[in-house]
């Protein structure tokens, strides 16, 4: 199969896909078209699997929220750091719900 499109999002998510599938290949032994012909999945086990990747993925959403949070943080602790650090006492900060912003 070649690929026709030239947007390289799409070009790298195919490739991912790809690896993806050789990996699942090599650790399952079959491909999934094997797994369908071969009978050893029917339609309620691939859903089965579908939902546990969904619940899967909604906590790594979840993680990566938390790690935002903290790196947003940590970038505002740094950024009063550096004000204070310039002799700068922040008096000219407004506070919005007990935070100072400019």
């Amino acid at each position: 199969m070649q690929i026709k499109t030239q947007d390289k999002i799409v070009q790298n998510v195919l490739r991912k896909m790809d690896e993806r599938s050789l990996i699942g290949q090599k650790k399952y032994g079959a491909t999934m078209m094997d797994e369908i012909e071969g009978q050893k999945k029917d339609l309620n086990r691939f859903l089965v699997d579908v939902q546990e990747e969904l619940m899967d993925a909604l906590l790594y959403i979840e993680a990566a929220k938390r790690c935002l949070t903290d790196e947003i943080e940590e970038a505002m602790l740094n950024r009063m750091n550096v004000i204070g650090q310039n002799g700068n006492d922040g008096l000219h900060y407004i506070e919005v719900n007990d935070e100072k912003v400019l």
